[in-house]
């Protein structure tokens, strides 16, 4: 049972949210582990999009299951308030999730009521990542910049794998570099490097950029790809990775997949890495 968060500095985008689509999507279809992933932000849909449709329904079907629980649609507003008045147990925190496929991948999702009760709300996100890790198998948390610097902090801290997540661009990389002397859970091997919306045909090869970073360990990416980032609009992740397992790794399609799978394994290896040294 292992908390991952995925961060970034949130100076620019990173394509952070779609990462965690598509590796926890990856994670769920062909390894045995039972994913949750927690978004942390104030009413962004790029998760949402992801999985289903933009409409009001009082039931939601995963592929390979329904979700039959009533209190689902409540999300992080329902859950924070569990929490609150001290009745929320970890086996009870599906209840206000939503199943993407049965027992394998559940998203919890963002806050969406006012800004003042969001204030409230991001002071329990600390303890319900770690209720919910005494559940699942791993948590994906994907940390938005706006719950702030003390917040940010806990769950970093309480983290046993940061995935930082910066663009292919030299200024990100740059200022990743100045950020990790300042925090250093940033700077040691509880931190993953992923570049995301990755161009391959760039002078900032994955090769140039550990070389240029001192990464010992090539960083992980997740590529351009068409298809994808439409199916991140359609509500259509869970499918195209269905349909795209057998896809030959010469093609385009086949390239994308492999980096997924490559950085799902990086992460995978690293968390068993780390429990072997504890």
């Amino acid at each position: 049972m292992s908390i991952v968060t995925f961060w970034s500095n949130g100076k620019e985008e990173t394509g952070k949210t779609l990462a965690i689509a598509a590796i926890s999507t990856y994670m769920a279809i062909e390894h045995n582990y039972r994913i949750l992933v927690i978004s942390t932000s104030y009413k962004d849909q790029t998760l949402n999009n992801c999985f289903w449709e933009n409409k009001k329904v009082k039931r939601n079907l995963g592929i390979f299951g329904p979700n039959t629980n009533v209190a689902m649609a409540d999300g992080i507003d329902g859950l924070s308030r569990m929490m609150k008045s001290n009745k929320l147990s970890p086996e009870s925190i599906t209840n206000y999730t939503k199943i993407i496929f049965k027992d394998r991948l559940e998203i919890l999702q963002c806050f969406k009521g006012s800004r003042n009760e969001y204030s409230d709300v991001v002071k329990t996100y600390p303890d319900i990542i770690n209720l919910a890790n005494n559940y699942y198998d791993l948590v994906f948390v994907d940390l938005d910049k706006e719950v702030g610097e003390e917040i940010t902090d806990t769950i970093l801290g309480a983290s046993n794998l940061v995935v930082a997540s910066l663009s292919q661009r030299l200024s990100s990389i740059n200022s990743f570099m100045e950020t990790r002397e300042e925090k250093s859970i940033l700077n040691s091997k509880k931190t993953l490097l992923l570049i995301g919306r990755h161009d391959k045909f760039s002078k900032y090869t994955v090769k140039n950029i550990s070389r240029y970073m001192g990464e010992k360990n090539k960083v992980s990416t997740i590529p351009y790809n068409t298809l994808f980032f439409e199916a991140c609009e359609e509500a259509k992740v869970p499918d195209l990775f269905l349909r795209l397992r057998k896809t030959d790794e010469d093609d385009r399609n086949g390239f994308f997949m492999s980096e997924v799978k490559r950085a799902s394994e990086n992460i995978i290896y690293r968390l068993q890495d780390l429990q072997m040294k504890m």
